[in-house]
């Protein structure tokens, strides 16, 4: 039988954070160097240890919120107009996990101004946490460094900048603690450095909140709502292949065990998803052979950024394979069926019946007769495994019917956080 996955919980965020961060190049470790900036000024100012796994865990998420390309290239600007919408999205995305309370409201409050802190704190309720303050400056800072000049030329320029929004934008007292620490060449060449997250590791004791699968579980699917909730056509895809591929793991003779890992494994599958701009997801003609390419590699990032965690092995394998095909026509690896285990096959066959079944851009989801032609083609031509296609087939009106119930529970979930005009998308 397969062990219990047991993982760090910054493991899994530090994941998050460079699927996000993958979107556009100019975005690269952004998240990483927000949370080293920000541990390094909440260090200075002595914040004790759990406060500041916390603050390195927000910079780590702070624009989870941001879910199109847009938005996340807006936040770059240094003057960013209106960014509470993603700010807020953020905290009630964040919030959901249990584990992450905490860490939802500084992420919250993240963009609010120094001098106008009162009246925003009266309109949401509550008062604005000094590491909130900490991870604005933090961010800001972070968005001036320009990658691809030499760092240190650029520190006089930064800091006449922050120095200039002093008591408007920034507390005077932590634009104080930046001072002190912008003298130091060691922050500049760590923060603007390639791998700051590995940095950040050696400075603080990160390894403290261990998951059991139960709360793989739940994180895996607070990473379903920021994978999917980027476009309404795939807001409920993941968590129909994941209870798919339970229900034939089930089928297949899965532990229980196994089958709640096969759950996250649906939930994980699309990962890598968020390298594809939210243009490219929702275009409604035919992609170009860029786009397509673009598309393609979602899966290697899934399996590459899940890699580096020994105890998700099993988990990355049975998600990040799932556009393997058994006679190697699939991608990025080009895996044939004896290099690819039952859960990866069951897997491809969860993620093609959501597909086909679900709205797309494109078309209408196919009713049961045309949906299983497809599978069952797919198995002829050996792209899909046919004992998997034959399980679906048996037992398609109760697999069927858990898809429909979870995805429109999935969508009265995202609709929460959407304005009351969006329209509604067809499930069944």
């Amino acid at each position: 039988m397969i062990k219990e996955p047991r993982v760090q919980l910054f493991d899994l965020i530090e994941c998050l954070s460079k699927a996000m961060d993958l979107v556009c190049p100019s975005l690269v470790n952004h998240h990483e160097r927000v949370a080293y900036i920000a541990f390094s000024i909440g260090a200075e100012i002595g914040l004790p240890p759990e406060r500041l796994r916390e603050l390195v865990m927000a910079g780590s998420l702070h624009d989870s919120g941001a879910l199109s390309l847009r938005e996340r290239l807006d936040a770059l600007r240094f003057d960013v107009e209106d960014p509470f919408e993603h700010a807020e999205l953020g905290y009630l995305l964040l919030r959901s996990f249990e584990p992450l309370g905490a860490v939802a409201r500084l992420v919250r409050h993240h963009h609010v101004h120094w001098d106008t802190r009162g009246e925003v704190s009266d309109a949401v309720g509550e008062d604005v946490p000094l590491e909130s303050h900490i991870l604005h400056l933090a961010d800001r800072v972070a968005v001036l460094i320009r990658d691809g000049e030499e760092t240190l030329g650029q520190v006089r320029g930064i800091c006449e900048k922050i120095e200039e929004r002093s008591g408007t934008l920034f507390s005077p007292e932590l634009v104080e603690v930046f001072r002190s620490l912008a003298v130091k060449e060691y922050f500049w060449l760590d923060a603007a450095s390639n791998s700051p997250g590995g940095v950040l590791r050696s400075m603080v004791g990160l390894e403290t909140t261990e998951l059991g699968l139960r709360g793989l579980l739940g994180l895996s699917n607070l990473f379903r709502q920021i994978i999917d909730f980027r476009s309404r056509f795939t807001a409920t895809h993941s968590v129909g292949v994941a209870v798919s591929a339970e229900a034939l793991a089930r089928e297949a003779g899965f532990s229980d065990r196994e089958c709640l890992m096969m759950r996250v494994a649906g939930h994980l599958h699309d990962l890598g998803k968020l390298a594809v701009p939210v243009e490219v997801l929702e275009k409604p003609g035919p992609l170009t052979g860029g786009e397509l390419g673009i598309i393609r590699s979602h899966t290697f990032h899934t399996y590459r950024i899940l890699e580096p965690i020994r105890d998700l092995e099993t988990i990355n394998a049975w998600g990040a394979f799932h556009h393997e095909r058994i006679d190697g026509t699939g991608y990025p690896f080009h895996h044939r069926g004896e290099d690819l285990s039952l859960g990866s096959r069951i897997m491809a066959v969860a993620d093609v019946f959501t597909a086909v079944t679900e709205d797309r851009p494109y078309r209408a989801g196919m009713a049961k007769g045309e949906a299983l032609r497809v599978l069952q083609r797919m198995a002829e031509r050996r792209s899909l495994d046919r004992s998997v296609v034959v399980m679906l087939e048996r037992r398609y009106d109760e697999i069927n019917a858990a898809r429909i119930a979870a995805q429109t529970a999935a969508d009265e979930e995202y609709r929460r956080f959407l304005p009351p005009d969006e329209p509604k998308r067809h499930v069944g």
